[in-house]
């Protein structure tokens, strides 16, 4: 089963990516991290194949996270949100390795069922 983790600490945007992700994409097992902490434990215990990360989380931040995970499982694809869409958020993003960046504030839900659906057509343990 293809897996993905949202790792936010906004409980009502967490459960909205959730319930988002369950409707468009029903085979899909979508587990939830409020910190970094918990998802390290999600993570290790059973690895998904998507993650989508906060930039700002308490604790550890985004960046970080994307860069330890990236260390350990490099072909998990992460994709960093952020309520702020700015350049040098853009440019930490990518240095840490992460896959894909989308501004929380100019992101439609279309905007990301597309994107969850090209990571899919590319991934080996695609859902269709």
């Amino acid at each position: 089963m293809f897996r993905t983790i949202i790792i936010e600490d906004s409980n009502l945007y967490r459960r909205l990516l959730k319930e988002t992700l369950q409707v468009s994409f029903p085979d899909m097992e979508v587990l939830e991290a409020k910190d970094g902490e918990e998802a390290l434990a999600s993570i290790t215990l059973t690895p998904p194949q998507l993650i989508f990360m906060d930039i700002k989380l308490p604790g550890l931040s985004g960046l970080e996270l994307t860069r330890k995970i990236k260390d350990q499982y490099p072909e998990i694809t992460i994709i960093i949100l952020t309520s702020y869409d700015l350049p040098e958020y853009r440019e930490a993003a990518y240095q840490y390795r992460a896959d894909h960046f989308l501004s929380k504030c100019s992101t439609t839900k279309e905007g990301i069922i597309s994107l969850v659906e090209t990571i899919l057509s590319q991934h080996p343990m695609n859902m269709k």
